[in-house]
């Protein structure tokens, strides 16, 4: 079953080129059964990564272009009315598949992102006064543009925080980008790929993740880590139980993918800046970016024994 892990890992890499940390990061993120945010420019690969995690993980596959004038039952989908059976017929959104991509969701209004919440935390949807569960598995990738660019609307920290990560995958690097150009475009990659997990399968690797054994030492790491951002000036506000939580599942998962069947500091150093910097704030400016950096000092500053 790792060696299946090895497979797909190796087979996104070779769409996704030159980004392993951030594709290992993006299956870590859904063996914990957790949701991921990617924040970068346009063209730097986020959509292709979506889709290669489909396809190498063998899930069903939808794509929700926000817009502002998107509406929640774009998103979830709507009953209409049947002259024959003389009955509402509920038809389901796009919301209904095992991976979705939330295509540059900050460019939508607020109604329309808190569509996702429910979905996200509850892994289901109610409509019409009728709750309806989503598949299992259930992962949400939302790509974001800058906040600097125009025409976005700034996600609010609850639902940020529904978030296990945010990544910025960044440029490549010129040896790689110098691969991209002189070899095969993404889209003729993306074609070639083959499932190399099954749904089942998925779902067992995702079982195995709590089973990951934590010890007392590597818990009380991650205590430290939260308590000082609660203690701490730099920080506007502290992690929550749900950060320190998602930590923890972020390392298992990580452990995992390490081939291991225990965690170590090491691991918890790995996942740490997807998982926490999206949730942390400077205190001299709460509405900026200054997550990156407090996470990076969260690193250097607390021992990890």
């Amino acid at each position: 079953m790792k060696d299946v892990l090895k497979q797909a890992l190796e087979a996104i890499n070779q769409v996704l080129l030159g980004k392993p940390q951030a594709v290992k990061l993006a299956v870590a993120c859904i063996l914990a059964r957790g949701h991921l945010l990617i924040e970068d420019l346009p063209g730097m690969g986020k959509t292709t990564l979506s889709q290669a995690l489909a396809r190498v993980m063998g899930l069903s596959y939808q794509r929700i272009q926000f817009t502002s004038d998107l509406l929640p039952g774009d998103i979830l989908g709507t009953s209409v009315f049947d002259r024959e059976s003389g009955a509402f017929v509920f038809h389901p959104g796009p919301i209904f598949a095992e991976l979705v991509l939330a295509d540059e969701i900050n460019r939508a209004t607020p109604k329309s992102q808190s569509a996702l919440l429910e979905a996200m935390e509850e892994g289901q949807v109610t409509i019409d006064g009728a709750t309806r569960p989503l598949p299992d598995p259930f992962f949400v990738i939302a790509t974001q543009n800058p906040a600097s660019q125009g025409g976005t609307f700034t996600l609010p920290e609850s639902q940020l925080d529904r978030f296990l990560m945010r990544l910025s995958l960044g440029y490549p690097a010129p040896a790689a980008e110098k691969l991209l150009l002189m070899g095969e475009t993404g889209r003729a990659r993306l074609d070639k790929l083959q499932p190399v997990l099954t749904r089942q399968q998925l779902i067992a690797l995702q079982g195995l993740v709590p089973k990951v054994t934590a010890s007392e030492a590597v818990v009380d790491y991650i205590l430290r880590l939260v308590t000082r951002t609660r203690e701490s000036h730099l920080c506007a506000w502290g992690l929550s139980p749900r950060a320190s939580l998602g930590l923890l599942a972020a390392a298992r998962a990580w452990a995992l993918l390490e081939n291991r069947s225990y965690v170590i500091p090491e691991d918890v150093q790995a996942v740490l800046p997807a998982v926490v910097s999206h949730r942390l704030r400077a205190s001299d400016d709460p509405a900026g970016h200054g997550g990156g950096a407090l996470a990076q000092r969260l690193l250097t500053e607390v021992p990890a024994v």
